[in-house]
């Protein structure tokens, strides 16, 4: 068997933490890489992939990004501004307060169609054309759109079309296969357990995903030792682990 110890510290990092209004960012972002030539950043595993489904489009310029990692500053400089732009009741429903951002995570993403002049706080992201076959593909390398319509008591932020939050593979396809946004998706996995866990099959592969709550400061969970896996904390109390084999 292998002996994973789970460290009630790293319950703020990992690729499912839920930030939001409620649940703020805990730790620093480490592992930053430029987009292509730009100075937008992100986590290098989101940068990566991100490049990795562009390519798979053959997209050229067709398609920006507008906003990626900020720090704390900068968040807090975007709402204040959109505050005496925009109003604060406006301003509410589509940024986030310092903080409380998915964007000081370094898992999120702002997309936009080519413009001239590009909307920083609501970019041009439709539902057809290019911006539909990104929607149509981006599940495969572990992305999201983060705020969709219907969402928004749950999420408390108005639907953004533009936003892509990457969670990785197969939860992309799970939280899409059960119309779930992210607030949903982690009640969803809290009644899963490492003796019962949610089974998913796809591409000759069988995922075990389950919740494990942080009670004390060390928790330790016994696996088979041929299966592989990644811990990722939720952000407030407890991890969930994704286990996975080729299928029998």
């Amino acid at each position: 068997m292998q002996i994973k110890e789970l460290y009630k510290k790293d319950i703020y990092r990992g690729n499912l933490i839920l930030v939001n209004d409620q649940y703020p960012v805990r730790l620093p972002v480490i592992q930053l890489e430029s987009w292509m030539d730009s100075t937008y950043q992100n986590q290098k595993t989101v940068s990566y992939l991100l490049k990795q489904c562009f390519c798979k489009l053959g997209l050229k310029d067709e398609i920006v990004l507008t906003s990626a990692y900020r720090t704390f500053q900068e968040q807090q400089q975007l709402y204040e501004g959109s505050c005496k732009e925009n109003g604060r009741v406006w301003t509410k429903q589509y940024v986030a307060k310092a903080g409380h951002s998915e964007h000081e995570t370094g898992l999120a993403i702002d997309l936009s169609i080519r413009h001239d002049q590009q909307n920083m706080i609501c970019p041009d992201f439709p539902y057809d054309g290019i911006a539909k076959k990104f929607r149509d593909i981006c599940k495969d390398y572990g992305f999201i759109e983060r705020y969709p319509q219907d969402k928004e008591k749950h999420t408390h932020i108005a639907r953004e079309s533009w936003h892509f939050r990457y969670v990785g593979f197969p939860h992309s396809y799970i939280m899409q296969k059960e119309n779930l946004c992210l607030e949903e998706y982690h009640q969803f996995l809290k009644q899963y357990s490492l003796y019962q866990p949610y089974i998913y099959v796809i591409k000759n592969k069988l995922f075990e995903i389950f919740y494990v709550p942080m009670i004390q400061e060390k928790t330790v969970i016994a696996l088979k030792n041929e299966a592989l896996y990644q811990v990722s904390g939720n952000n407030h109390d407890g991890f969930i682990v994704t286990v996975w084999r080729k299928q029998v």
